[in-house]
């Protein structure tokens, strides 16, 4: 059981895996972009990549496949397949909603910090009603290293205004949750089991939970926002 000891002055979550289930959808439009280059997608070079930026997951996934193509076009490409899979196909992750509508209800600022381009933010959001709870939105683009640096965890709470030592990062991936971690922030792994497992945080954070339903439960234990 996930047990806090202080209340967060703001909460920032990253967004694929975390808040939707969209990382199946991301690899089909990969297998798609690779199947029409006669390529084929290995899970034992793309699992470390997930949560990392577009630039630097398509500059590592074009070196170890041999692609012609350059970053810019690939992420264009697959970047604009996925835009035109949101409708539909990127169910919310257990707790998300409820989580999020619990802290705006109690006005804690909320941002997102995610390695996607703002786009497919901002389609995620409308898609699923969250357009008003997250007026600030990160993206990996914006700041100078990407996760797991805490560039992008850093930013978001300057946004915010507030310290990041009193924030809570949410995240999925290994990447992501080293990013929260490094920007000393109370880290809270939800691990997507499409690409991790909740043993490969136990060097990385000792807040490991199965949804966001227990970290808006352990908010609640703390009476903070009553």
């Amino acid at each position: 059981m996930l047990t806090l000891t202080t209340c967060p002055e703001a909460v920032i979550f990253d967004m694929d895996g975390l808040l939707v289930d969209s990382e199946p959808v991301w690899e089909m439009a990969e297998i798609r972009l690779l199947d029409k280059r006669g390529k084929t997608l290995i899970e034992e070079v793309r699992i470390p990549l997930v949560g990392l930026r577009m630039n630097d997951f398509w500059r590592e996934m074009r070196a170890a496949l041999q692609l012609p193509d350059t970053e810019e076009a690939l992420i264009e490409e697959v970047v604009s397949d996925f835009l035109e899979t949101i409708p539909g196909n990127v169910p919310q992750r257990p707790g998300a909603d409820a989580l999020i509508r619990y802290l705006a209800a109690r006005s804690i600022p909320i941002a997102i910090a995610s390695s996607s381009p703002l786009a497919v933010i901002n389609g995620v959001v409308v898609e699923h009603g969250w357009d008003a709870f997250f007026p600030v939105r990160v993206t990996g683009d914006e700041v100078t290293a990407g996760k797991p640096a805490p560039d992008i965890y850093l930013e978001a709470a300057r946004r915010l205004g507030v310290n990041p030592d009193h924030c809570i990062a949410l995240e999925d991936s290994k990447n992501g949750a080293r990013a929260g971690a490094a920007a000393g922030m109370t880290t809270i792994a939800v691990p997507d089991l499409s690409h991790g497992t909740p043993e490969g945080f136990a060097n990385i954070t000792p807040h490991v939970v199965e949804s966001l339903h227990e970290v808006q439960a352990a908010l609640e234990a703390l009476e903070c926002f009553a």
